[in-house]
């Protein structure tokens, strides 16, 4: 049985809001529209209800 991990594509973060997605071309994640609070520690929303795990 073969396992395949997807990597989540879209991040928001849950303290001040910043949303960023995957950028494939140039593998790293990019903002999509403002900043968010530059000062602020990103608590990501992908938790425990993400499943990266494809069969």
């Amino acid at each position: 049985m073969s396992v395949t991990i997807s990597p989540p594509t879209e991040r928001t973060c849950e303290l001040c809001g910043r949303a960023e997605r995957w950028d494939a071309d140039a593998e790293g994640w990019r903002i999509d529209g403002e900043a968010g609070d530059v000062y602020c520690i990103h608590d990501w929303d992908v938790n425990g209800t993400y499943a990266p795990l494809e069969e």
